[in-house]
């Protein structure tokens, strides 16, 4: 089947795996303009229409920091236990309706305290809701896996507070850990005694690296820090001339390091010029495991479904590209082996042998 064969309703029913997405910029806008009228909070906008809008146009800016600046408005909602549970569980919906069979959703409790809340009462909260998520989605027919991963805000002081998070609930359906945040200025480094704690307790962990800052983000990150993932990394192309690999570039391939690639996002933070350049489809023929990611279905007005019809009908990627994609995220996922393995053989792969 070629590229131009694939149309939406197919590529809506494919499994699809998603490795890099933040709770808090995936929120519905209705339900942003629900919530921040019973918190009191003004909005730019209050029809959801007119706001799903404003955030598309307000982070096409080319500039992560003002990409991250429209997060204002949905951490404004999540304060709360009522919004912490709608928001979630919602969040675990609108992913089982786009298809998606394995998710693991990002967020940074420390940023979500201003309602009263403790930092251990927002993961038992958010661990409610997308509990209450996927039963309902389990009951529609449309099941799928959600882990959370917890993030450390790099320009702050909690990453070791939020590690100790990441460790006490790593039974409770926390899978793991990143730093999020304005990456220039801000070195993952600053945070070792963090990843040190993880690497103990024997809980993996991420790092935004490579979108906002180029390769001594990339290194740090893997050679200092000891990530098993790099969200983002769409600057290991610095290091590719010609096809010929550097050490860098060559240890990420080889070493078959997940590269969680969102390409709506890194076009609108100025990391990528356009779809069909966007360095993923380069390094996906170069051999890298590369995956596929949203980052933030909100702000980036994208779904998975979304970004895989952006390749397909910009980048030339056929199914097998999407199916690839989607095993690569669900070969480095931060599950147990078991449950990665039989998500690949007896929900992926049938899946896209049934759709096609």
């Amino acid at each position: 089947m070629t590229a131009t064969r694939v149309d939406a309703a197919t590529l809506r029913r494919l499994p699809k795996a998603v490795l890099h997405d933040h709770l808090d910029g995936g929120l519905r806008p209705a339900t942003v303009v629900e919530l921040a009228a019973e918190v009191g909070h003004t909005l730019p906008a209050t029809d959801p229409e007119e706001l799903a809008a404003w955030y598309f146009e307000a982070a096409n800016s080319g500039d992560l920091v003002r990409y991250i600046a429209t997060f204002e408005h949905t951490l404004a909602v999540m304060h709360t236990r009522e919004g912490l549970l709608r928001t979630a569980e919602e969040y675990v919906l609108d992913l089982a309706a786009d298809g998606v069979v394995y998710a693991e959703v990002r967020y940074a409790p420390e940023l979500m305290l201003d309602g009263g809340l403790t930092l251990p009462e927002v993961v038992e909260t958010v661990q409610e809701g997308l509990a209450a998520g996927m039963a309902k989605a389990a009951a529609a027919g449309t099941p799928v896996r959600v882990g959370t991963l917890l993030c450390g805000m790099r320009m702050f002081d909690r990453t070791r507070a939020t590690a100790d998070l990441a460790v006490a609930f790593r039974d409770a359906g926390v899978v793991g850990f990143d730093i999020a945040g304005a990456e220039d200025g801000f070195p993952p480094a600053d945070h070792l005694d963090a990843f040190a704690h993880l690497r103990r307790e024997n809980v993996p962990f991420t790092i935004h690296a490579g979108e906002a800052h180029g390769l001594p983000s990339i290194h740090q990150a893997l050679q200092v820090c000891g990530a098993q993932r790099i969200g983002h990394g769409v600057r290991i192309t610095d290091d590719i001339v010609d096809g010929k690999l550097g050490r860098l570039a060559g240890w990420v391939r080889d070493r078959r390091v997940a590269l969680e690639m969102c390409p709506t996002s890194n076009l609108q933070t100025g990391a990528a010029t356009s779809i069909a350049e966007h360095p993923i489809t380069a390094l996906k023929n170069l051999g890298f495991r590369v995956t596929l990611n949203t980052d933030n279905r909100l702000v980036s007005g994208t779904t998975m479904t979304r970004e895989m019809s952006l390749l397909v009908e910009e980048a030339g990627w056929t199914v097998e590209d999407l199916r690839t994609v989607t095993v690569n995220a669900l070969k480095s996922a931060f599950v147990p082996f078991d449950e990665r393995k039989a998500l690949i053989e007896d929900v992926v792969l049938p899946g896209y042998a049934a759709a096609l």
